[in-house]
């Protein structure tokens, strides 16, 4: 797993206020609902990138078919597709943003030529990472919560 510095991803997280989350489920039940349900909340603006659910709405935003329709203000796209599909996801990105800031691939989600691209074009990269997960972490909320430290209390 490629290692981050905390400053940087913290960085990347406060910076960003449009993501374009490819393969985001409709489905209460699915990690990438959670994940953009959570973002929403932190008041970032989640775009549902699913040509499947197009048309539905999630978090006060239309789900949209593909990262052109999602509109120019996308400055992090979030990757929950397998990585194989990777370089496809970031060449249209880096085709259609030009303020694009950010490419975030989910846990389990890789692609070496993928974030070489775009780190060609000035695009941080962030691999096999949940933004979900470093958000609570760097910002503290884990802490608060008594999970970083391992106090958690028996009557929960």
């Amino acid at each position: 797993m490629a290692e981050y510095e905390d400053s940087f991803l913290k960085q990347v997280l406060a910076r960003t206020k449009v993501i374009a989350m490819v393969g985001l489920s409709p489905d209460p039940l699915r990690p990438s609902y959670f994940v953009g349900r959570y973002l929403s909340l932190k008041g970032y603006r989640v775009i549902p990138v699913n040509p499947k659910a197009a048309g539905q709405r999630l978090f006060g935003e239309v789900t949209v078919g593909s990262l052109a329709e999602a509109g120019p203000d996308v400055d992090m796209i979030d990757i929950f597709r397998r990585s194989e599909a990777v370089p496809g996801i970031v060449e249209e990105a880096l085709e259609v943003y030009p303020g694009l800031r950010t490419v975030w691939m989910q846990i389990g989600v890789e692609h070496a030529g993928a974030a070489d691209m775009a780190q060609a074009r000035g695009v941080d990269v962030v691999q096999n990472r949940c933004p979900k997960i470093e958000h609570q972490r760097v910002f503290g909320e884990l802490r608060k919560a008594g999970f970083a430290t391992g106090v958690i209390s028996s009557k929960l």
